[in-house]
This record gives C-alpha cells, sequence and structure tokens, in this order.
C-alpha cells in the first residue's frame, strides 16, 4: 500500500526517524490535515479519524468539505501535442476528452 484510503481522500505515509513515529497528511486538500501513529494500525486509525473530524467540522460549519480530486483538471500542452492528439481522436471516433482518459488510464495501470 503506498498510500491510505478512506471516504474518497488519500493519505501519506512517511517516517520520522528522529522521532521513531510515523506520520502522514492528506493529499490534495489544502490546508493541514495530519495524523500520526507508532504502527501502521494505529497510524491508519488516526489517519480516519483525521477524515471523520474534518468532514464533521465542515459539517458543524456549514462548510462543503474540499474533495481532493473533482475528475476535472487543466493540462498545458504544446499546440503540436494538442494537434496530434485532437487528430488520433478524430480518426478513432473519440472526443479528445476521451482519448486523453484512455491514454492516461494506460500510463497508470502501466505503472501501478
Amino acid at each position: 500500500m503506498k498510500n491510505l484510503s478512506y471516504k474518497g481522500y488519500s493519505g501519506s505515509i512517511e517516517f520520522s526517524h528522529d522521532d521513531n513515529l510515523l506520520f502522514g497528511k492528506v493529499l490534495g486538500v489544502p490546508g493541514l490535515i495530519s495524523y500520526e501513529g507508532v504502527t501502521g494500525s494505529e497510524l491508519e486509525a488516526d489517519f480516519r479519524v483525521a477524515i471523520d473530524d474534518y468532514l464533521n467540522d465542515c459539517k458543524e460549519s456549514g462548510v462543503v468539505p474540499l474533495k481532493p480530486f473533482k475528475g476535472s483538471f487543466n493540462v498545458r500542452i504544446s499546440a503540436e501535442l494538442h494537434q496530434k492528439a485532437a487528430l488520433i481522436a478524430m480518426e478513432t471516433k473519440k472526443s479528445l476528452n476521451s482519448f486523453v482518459a484512455e491514454a492516461i488510464r494506460e500510463r497508470v495501470e502501466f505503472s501501478s
């Protein structure tokens, strides 16, 4: 397991040699939501508590919780690469969005 995962949130797993402690932070959310533990089980439990606390704080404050990944993002590429990708998408009767999603999916699966 590379990261922790709970209720759609992901968290890092790091180790402090000085403190002999595991720690981490929630990824993709502005601000700091952190957690720690001596063992992996303690780290994961504190991660879940941190997420639940964040969601409860948002609810009590009437704030919509931030989601780390919405499913949309802007990518800046060269005009030449944009043109090539768009033409390939058209040739294969796909939208550019579908073409890019497929390319990312293939790369992510290859890396896993």
